[in-house]
């Protein structure tokens, strides 16, 4: 009950800080004259997902996560840190290559799909869309990729959150249209531009720039893409983009597309194949 609690306090105190920096954001664009950066139906639902992905996590590491990690430990290299530089930086590296990869799968499965799209159908950039999350990376197993390698390496649940949650931090700062300073940093780490380039929906812009704090797996692993050479960005997904604004059929509406593909088509490579792969290979198109 205690782990529930403490993580009950880390997401207020986090959402707090989110709210603050998103009105603050809201009032930058709105004394620019570009009030419609932010939509109030939009910001809502967004702030409402970021919520509900908070607490269903924060509950499920409390009371399974931690279980669970300490089920795959014992498995794993037994590397037992110090409270050290290297031990930092050697978790540091882990966990945000580890994100690269779980980030591109995520992007390539459609079973991890169902969760992230959400994050990706809205049709603006602020620093409300880094709440867009979905509870089900929670229950699906998406985030479980990154738990297991830190776990396998030998670091303990608190180095693992630690870890988790400041590489999360820093991303939300990447939602943004504003000018930032972080875009000084572009060759090494992952910033504003680089991540409007992720969310882009056109051709050029798909499945570029997985990166959570750092750009160099994007640029090792072929997958980088400049905002210059990406062409205008448009916000969105390029199939079954949801029209509503209701938090809980967003979270729920790709879930919902997969069950009725996987009846429809009575084939289970949907669930491991690409997003687009069921409509390409069945011929099917479907409204949002």
């Amino acid at each position: 009950m205690q782990d529930v609690l403490h993580a009950l306090g880390f997401i207020a105190a986090a959402g707090a800080i989110f709210i603050a920096v998103v009105l603050a954001e809201a009032w930058y664009w709105r004394r620019r004259g570009a009030a419609d950066k932010y939509a109030l139906n939009d910001t809502v639902s967004n702030m409402t997902m970021g919520l509900s992905y908070k607490l269903v996590d924060g509950v499920f590491v409390a009371l399974l996560g931690s279980a669970f990690f300490d089920l795959v430990h014992p498995y794993g290299l037994q590397y037992q840190p110090v409270h050290g530089i290297w031990s930092v930086l050697l978790i540091f590296v882990i966990s945000d290559f580890t994100f690269y990869v779980s980030h591109f799968i995520w992007h390539k499965v459609r079973w991890f799909w169902t969760a992230h799209a959400v994050h990706h159908s809205s049709n603006r950039m602020n620093y409300s869309t880094a709440l867009r999350q979905n509870y089900l990376v929670v229950l699906n197993g998406g985030n479980l990729l990154i738990a297991v390698a830190i776990a396998l390496v030998g670091f303990d649940k608190t180095w693992a959150i630690v870890a988790l949650e400041l590489n999360l931090l820093y991303q939300f700062f990447l939602h943004t249209e504003a000018p930032s300073f972080l875009d000084r940093f572009g060759a090494i780490l992952n910033t504003p531009s680089h991540h409007r380039v992720h969310h882009g929906a056109n051709p050029a812009q798909i499945d570029r720039n997985f990166g959570g704090v750092l750009i160099i797996w994007d640029r090792l692993f072929g997958t980088f893409r400049a905002e210059q050479d990406a062409g205008t960005i448009v916000y969105g997904v390029t199939e079954r983009q949801p029209r509503s604004f209701n938090p809980f059929y967003l979270q729920l509406h790709e879930l919902g597309t997969l069950l009725r593909d996987l009846w429809r088509y009575k084939d289970p490579r949907i669930l491991v194949r690409h997003p687009a792969w069921a409509e390409q290979h069945y011929g099917a198109r479907r409204p949002g």
